[in-house]
This record gives C-alpha cells, sequence and structure tokens, in this order.
C-alpha cells in the first residue's frame, strides 16, 4: 500500500482500489476494468467543464476563495473566466497521478531508480509491471551500477580468445568432429536476465582484493568485462623493467547460459575454462575452488609446469638466472605457490582516500626489490607521513608488511652532484636526521614518563611545569616541517652514490623533493624485523624512489595507471582498519 501511495499519488488511487475490489469478488478482467475506468474519468472531466462553462456566477460557485471584488475581466491579477475557458476546452488534462503520465516518461523516470526497487515498482499495478518490463531500464540499471557497456545484440567478448569460445567436440562414433559454441547466445537475453541473475548477485566480490598466499600475497581485480565477471590477477611486469604496464591473467569468470543461470568457471591452467566454485566465507572475504584440478596439470609433468611457470612469472629460463640465491627464491616460490591451485580465499582491499594536502596522488606503485623482484605496493597519506604497504612480498618481508615509512617533517636537501655520488656523504646527512629523530623519541619517553609521575603525586602541578618547560626547550627540534607551497618544487639534479646497488640502471636524473624515512628489512621468514634508515626521493607525480643505506641499495618505483573500479574506501577510518587488518594477517 505504501508503495502505491507513494508512485500514484496521495492515499490509495481510485484504480488501484477497485481493482481489489475486483481481485476480491473475482469479476471481470483487467481490460474490462480499465475500459469502465477511462469512462468515468472522461465523464468526471466533462462534468468538472461544465461548472466552469457557467458563467462568472458558475466559476464563483467553484471557486470557495472568490470575492465580490473579483471580476470577469483581465488584469489586476483577478481570474480571466475565458481564458480559463479556452484553457480548459482545448489544453490537455492534467495527470492527477504518477500513473498517468505517458509511457515514455514513465521509463524515464524508472530507469532513475536502482534495480533493486525495481521489482517492488512492478507489484503496484498492472502499467507499471509491463513499464518495468522495458529493455531501456535494465540496460541503464547495468550501465550505471555496473559499467557494462557492450551492446547485448553487439557483443564482442573482452579478454576471451577464439579458442575459448568454441572448442571442437570429436564423436567417437563417427570419427569426425564439429565446432560446438561453448558460450551462449546473448541474442536471445535481456538486460534483466543479465541484472538479476549476474550482476546482482555477484556484486559483492567486484573491486580489488588479496589472495591469500602466505607472504607473496598478490593483487586481484573483479570486474564486468563485457558479459562476464572476470577475476584478473595482477602481475607485475618482468623484473627489472618497472615502468612496463601491468600483466593479467584471468582466474575465473562467471557468465550466463541460456537457462538464466550463472555459471563459474576456473581459468587456470592451460587447458582452457573449467568448472568452478565461489563462495562467500564472510563479509568482504570470499573464496574459489576448481572442481577440475586435473586442468592444471600438463603432460610433461611438474618440471614442464615449472619452466612455464618460469617464463610467465620470470620472463626467463632457469640457465640465464645464474644467481644460486636467486634460483633457490624462485623454486621456492613455485613449490609454494602451486598449492593454492585449487582453492584460494581473498579478503578485499581499498585503494587510499585522496586529500588536499598530499605530496602526490596515492594510490599502486611497483617497485624493484632485489633478488625477489618487482613486489607492488600501496602508497598512502596520513598527515605527516607517507606509507607504503606491500601487497605482494617475499619470505624476508611478507606482504601486508609496512615496507616504508616517510616523515614528510624532515627534508633532506641534497649536496652538488660531487658529493651526491660519496656514500658517505649521504649516509651523514641522513644519519644525522636518524640521530636526531631518536634522540626526541627519548626526550618525549622522558617528558611523558615524568608527567604520568607528576600527576599522581600531590605536588603534580610544579612537576607538570617542569616537564613542559623541558617539551619547550626542543620545540623547535619537535615542530620541523616546511610550509606547503602553491608553487610546484623545482627540479634538482640526482645521481645515485657509487657502491649502491640498483636493479634498474635507468632512473630519473633530477627529482623535487627527499626526505627522511625508515625501510623494514627482515631475516629469512621475518625473523629480527628492523627499521633502517634511508632517503625518499620524489621524482614525479608517478615516480619515487628509496635509497636504502644499510643495504647500499636502491628502489624505483613507479605507478600502476589501470583503471580500478568499485576500489575506493568509504573513509579514512575505514582504510586505516583494512591497512591494520593486512598487518595482521601476516604478523
Amino acid at each position: 500500500m505504501a508503495v502505491c501511495a507513494r508512485l500514484c499519488g496521495v492515499g490509495q488511487s481510485r484504480r488501484c482500489r477497485r481493482r481489489q475490489r475486483q481481485n476480491q469478488q473475482d469479476q471481470g478482467s483487467d481490460s474490462d476494468m480499465d475500459e469502465e475506468e477511462e469512462e468515468r474519468i472522461v465523464g468526471q472531466r466533462q462534468a468538472d467543464v461544465g461548472v466552469v462553462g457557467g458563467g462568472c456566477g458558475g466559476l464563483e460557485s467553484g471557486v470557495a476563495t472568490a470575492g465580490p471584488s473579483d471580476a470577469c475581466e483581465y488584469g489586476s491579477g483577478h481570474v480571466n473566466r475565458k481564458s480559463l475557458l479556452d484553457h480548459t476546452n482545448t489544453g490537455p488534462p492534467h495527470p492527477q497521478s504518477l500513473s498517468e503520465l505517458p509511457p515514455e516518461l514513465l521509463v524515464e523516470i524508472l530507469s532513475l531508480l536502482p534495480g533493486t526497487a525495481l521489482p517492488n515498482v512492478a507489484l503496484v499495478c498492472k502499467k507499471f509491471r509491463q513499464i518495468v518490463n522495458t529493455e531501456t531500464i535494465w540496460r541503464r540499471r547495468c550501465t550505471e551500477e555496473f559499467g557494462m557497456k557492450d551492446d547485448l545484440r553487439k557483443m564482442e567478448v573482452g579478454g576471451v580468445s577464439s579458442r575459448d569460445l568454441y572448442v571442437k567436440r570429436v564423436n567417437p562414433r563417427v570419427k569426425s568432429g564439429r565446432f560446438m559454441k561453448l558460450l551462449p547466445d546473448y541474442e536471445h537475453m535481456d538486460y534483466r536476465d543479465i541484472y538479476t541473475h549476474l550482476l546482482h548477485p555477484y556484486r559483492h566480490i567486484l573491486g580489488l582484493w588479496q589472495p591469500d598466499i602466505g607472504p607473496y600475497g598478490g593483487l586481484l581485480n573483479v570486474v564486468v568485462d563485457g558479459l562476464f565477471i572476470i577475476g584478473w590477477m595482477y602481475l607485475p611486469p618482468h623484473d627489472p623493467r618497472v615502468e612496463d604496464p601491468m600483466r593479467r591473467r584471468p582466474l575465473f569468470r562467471i557468465h550466463m547460459w541460456e537457462s538464466k543461470k550463472a555459471t563459474v568457471e576456473c581459468m587456470y591452467g592451460h587447458k582452457g575454462p573449467h568448472k568452478g566454485d565461489i563462495q562467500t566465507v564472510k563479509k568482504d572475504e570470499f573464496s574459489t575452488k576448481c572442481n577440475q584440478t586435473d586442468h592444471h596439470r600438463m603432460p610433461g609433468g611438474r618440471q614442464e609446469e615449472f619452466r612455464t611457470w618460469l617464463e610467465e612469472e620470470w620472463g626467463r629460463t632457469l640457465e640465464e638466472i645464474f644467481h644460486e640465491h636467486m634460483q633457490e627464491l624462485i623454486l621456492m616460490k613455485f613449490i609454494y605457490t602451486s598449492q593454492y591451485d585449487n582453492c584460494l580465499t581473498y579478503r578485499r582491499i581499498y585503494l587510499p582516500p585522496t586529500m588536499p594536502t598530499d605530496l602526490l596522488q596515492p594510490g599502486l606503485f611497483k617497485g624493484t626489490y632485489g633478488s625477489h623482484g618487482l613486489e607492488i605496493v600501496m602508497l598512502s597519506f596520513h598527515e605527516a607521513s607517507a606509507r607504503a604497504t606491500k601487497l605482494t612480498g617475499d619470505p624476508n618481508v611478507p606482504a601486508g608488511q609496512l615496507t616504508l615509512d616517510v616523515d614528510l617533517t624532515r627534508p633532506v636537501v641534497l649536496p652538488d652532484l660531487e658529493q651526491q655520488r660519496n656514500i658517505e656523504e649521504l649516509s651523514r646527512l641522513v644519519l644525522g636526521v636518524h640521530e636526531q629523530v631518536q634522540r626526541e623519541a627519548e626526550q618525549q619517553a622522558k617528558v611523558a614518563s615524568v608527567k604520568g609521575a607528576a600527576e599522581g603525586a600531590c605536588g603534580g602541578a610544579n612537576a607538570a611545569e617542569g616537564a613542559e618547560a623541558d617539551c619547550g626547550a626542543c620545540s623547535d627540534s619537535c615542530q620541523p616541517g616546511p610550509s606547503s607551497s602553491t608553487n610546484p618544487p623545482e627540479a634538482q639534479p640526482f645521481v645515485l652514490p657509487l657502491g649502491v646497488m640498483a636493479r634498474n640502471e635507468v632512473y630519473p636524473r633530477s627529482c623535487t623533493k627527499c626526505f627522511y624515512g625508515t625501510g623494514l628489512i627482515a631475516g629469512h621468514g621475518f625473523t629480527s624485523p628492523e627499521r633502517t634508515p634511508g632517503l625518499f626521493v620524489l621524482f614525479d607525480e608517478d615516480r619515487f624512489g628509496f635509497i636504502w643505506l644499510e643495504l647500499k641499495s636502491f628502489s624505483l618505483y613507479s605507478r600502476l595507471t589501470d583503471h580500478l573500479a568499485h576500489a575506493h574506501a568509504p573513509n579514512m577510518e575505514r582504510f586505516e582498519a583494512m591497512l591494520r587488518n593486512m598487518q595482521s594477517w601476516t604478523s
């Protein structure tokens, strides 16, 4: 009743009341009722016109607010009877409820409602039920809510090869083959089916996810791709080409058959799509399962699988990798990750929110990590600090850990090029800031302990004043940081110090800003983690670097420019809670 009142006017419409009485008595049909209702409305409007056309007195009797000063002429804001009569007789009737609007206008109005509300609208009356079935409405819902841009009548499946579309099936009796289509004929489907049976039921898995693959992690992006929902695993480019675009590999896909039922298929392996399953574990977490793991195996056994994986993962053969330690790391990763080829669990991750005071646009970056190859990090800003969190990791520092922590209140002014080449000179600058940070931390801890003891004593006021005096003595060093300027910073020459190793020798030769920061290093198995000082170097909006002083190495980071829909955090609180959860997953 509430929906009917909201859509048909104030209270129940006459048509709805008549239909209710008619359904109770089981008499007549919808068409008879509509004709009878139409005759009644026409007769009522003719009666209204007769009242208005009865002269000035008739107008006064029909208008309760008319007074003695009202005249039958135009001017001075009075009612013009002739003009009103002409308008009433010749103009179109004014609709008294939403249901009396033209169908094309109703289609436009109902197209603005979310798809979840349309089934309830269809229950209001027969006319609304017919309007809701219009393809235009559901096509707009698929486009606006899920970004589907393909036309069902001109379908081109994106990201799917012709081998996946067709397969040769052999009839053993006649020993001849014929090609049979693996995908349904979308010309016999409509947008309402796509919305109802595919897009809406799986809307909760759209967006960015991190697979639970031990220390290695990963990045999964679930998107609407044509008339599919596809889970793309994002892989960094081959080491050391950090500025190359990301590589994508489909892990699963969901689509519909003619039975109007969504089907989940596993895309892992080299034998094409096969049966799979998706289960929602809990909020912001789901799992995938392969029901035909034999499709993942290769005829040559594990050795052939390893060589194929190595070429895809590293872009080279094992003979081309001469470093024994690197060979051990690669073999270890293959053995570990191959255990998860039949079942994986994913946890939702968000892109960092953007603030006007950010040093640069936050987001995802690819970075070089020595023998571990390229890894993906998430750069975010938290008041006076910039943090890079690993989305992919390694046995030393796993995914989810804070790899870089940059203090934006500690700028470092680089010397001239000749002194920059000297690793001792750069170490002197950065270690000087590092020692100052440690002294201030110790001083703040001392002040806090003194203040706590003073508050518990009777003479706490004098002790607190002394503690405030101590804090005031170091206020100049506790409040550093240059004032922000609207002018873009000028580029200054930059060169790596001699003795610092870089995986990518092609790095920018100028930078805009440098800051003190710390990087996380640890032993195998994330043992003895330690934050060591380093230098954060900002090159431009899409590139930054970090010099690890203790390791004497340099990491270059390049922005991931792929469009990532359904991935933005609702607010900063949810994003920070996600970061805390990521660290707890691998701790």
